[in-house]
């Protein structure tokens, strides 16, 4: 569909391809252990999970700072679970979870395989809202680093998936126009529409599984990439 189209693939890192929710319960399962927080994981988990996401979308939609965002999903997560934390344990909890956070590397299923298929045809990059300090590091741990040309985070670039001056960025960098590009991403605002404003075209990877759409392409596993390119 896209093979005689395109020449470079830009993809979304946590969610897509780097398995955020599995490394994030084993970075808590660390954390909890090492200070001593005597709650079950699951319990907290299923709280903390989609609170993060809500704060994740006030973080695109500039409505929280990347400090409010760190502080306030953990305040939130253990006021709702009433569990008594203070505010000096939470701001502990919030560096030792991003400074452990990168030392995990499961990424989802068919990620090697088809970035090993891509790289021989396309260039591909990445388009992070992720943070700066963190992001990089994951890449590396997790042994896909040398996959990617150009890699736009969100603080590089001054605003946050889906404006489309990041989006406008990546491309430059990349030096290839929007008809020639392609972005794979889990989120259906940040990514697919972000990207999809911009004239990039798009695929989305369900992997919340979300309810279908008519928006675009929708794959649930990375190996249906290979139908498209």
């Amino acid at each position: 569909m896209y093979k005689s189209i395109v020449t470079d693939i830009f993809f979304d890192l946590d969610h897509t391809l780097w398995d955020f929710e599995k490394n994030s319960a084993l970075t808590f399962q660390e954390i909890f252990n090492t200070n001593q927080i005597d709650v079950p994981l699951s319990e907290f988990l299923e709280v903390y999970v989609p609170t993060n996401l809500a704060y994740w979308k006030l973080y695109r939609e500039e409505r929280v700072t990347k400090s409010e965002l760190r502080y306030e999903r953990l305040r939130k997560t253990f006021d709702t679970i009433n569990m008594l934390v203070s505010d000096e344990q939470i701001h502990l909890l919030s560096e030792a979870y991003i400074k452990c956070l990168s030392s995990f590397n499961h990424v989802f299923p068919g990620t090697f395989e088809i970035l090993d298929y891509l790289r021989d045809n396309y260039r591909l990059h990445i388009i992070t809202n992720g943070f700066e300090e963190v992001q990089e590091k994951k890449m590396i741990q997790s042994n896909i680093r040398h996959y990617f040309d150009v890699i736009v985070n969100s603080e590089m670039a001054g605003v946050k998936k889906p404006n489309p001056k990041i989006f406008k960025m990546a491309l430059n960098q990349a030096r290839v126009s929007p008809d020639k590009a392609l972005m794979i991403g889990d989120s259906l605002e940040a990514d697919i529409l972000g990207a999809k404003n911009v004239g990039i075209h798009v695929i989305h990877f369900n992997s919340h599984q979300e309810p279908k759409h008519e928006i675009c392409e929708i794959i649930d596993h990375l190996d249906e990439i290979k139908s498209f390119l």
